[in-house]
């Protein structure tokens, strides 16, 4: 981890909250001036703590409302197998997040599509690209809680 200060995670916190602040509304928030805060999140930036900023936006409104966890047991545990299966899966844009996993499951793959059929179309992908063993889906009927900010240290 990074050495942060209380001033850097003040900053973190209100970047997370909302990125699209002005610099000097971050400035002010943090008591720095707006120099002092730029080099300071400019420095976040370049150390990687901060990786990028972008936009949220309302899958329910983009018609890609319908959240869907797909559990895969591989059919093979190869070096070429596991390029190919990684290649495949992040061409499909309906695939947001994904992950090698220990225990039972292989792969977990988090999809947000519009419907079962477009799940259906995403699963024959999966299946044409690489041999699996098991594929097992489970859709999501509400939300509980949804954040992109990660906890922060306490300093």
């Amino acid at each position: 981890m990074q050495t942060l200060d209380s001033t850097d995670v003040r900053l973190l916190a209100l970047l997370q909250k909302d990125a699209s602040l002005s610099l000097s509304e971050i400035a002010d928030k943090v008591s720095l001036s707006q120099n002092a805060c730029w080099r300071r999140i400019k420095r976040m930036e370049e150390e990687g703590v901060i990786e990028k900023r972008v936009a949220l936006l309302s899958a329910e409104k983009l018609g890609v409302g319908v959240t869907v966890f797909v559990s895969i047991r591989a059919g093979e545990h190869t070096e070429k197998w596991l390029e190919t299966f990684t290649a495949a899966v992040r061409k499909l844009p309906e695939v947001v997040e994904f992950y090698r996993m220990a225990g039972d499951v292989d792969y977990l793959l988090k999809l947000q599509v519009a419907d079962i059929a477009a799940y259906d179309r995403v699963y024959k992908s999966l299946i044409r690209a690489a041999k699996l063993m098991d594929v097992s889906a489970a859709f999501a009927m509400e939300e509980m809680k949804r954040t992109t900010e990660l906890p922060l240290p306490r300093i």
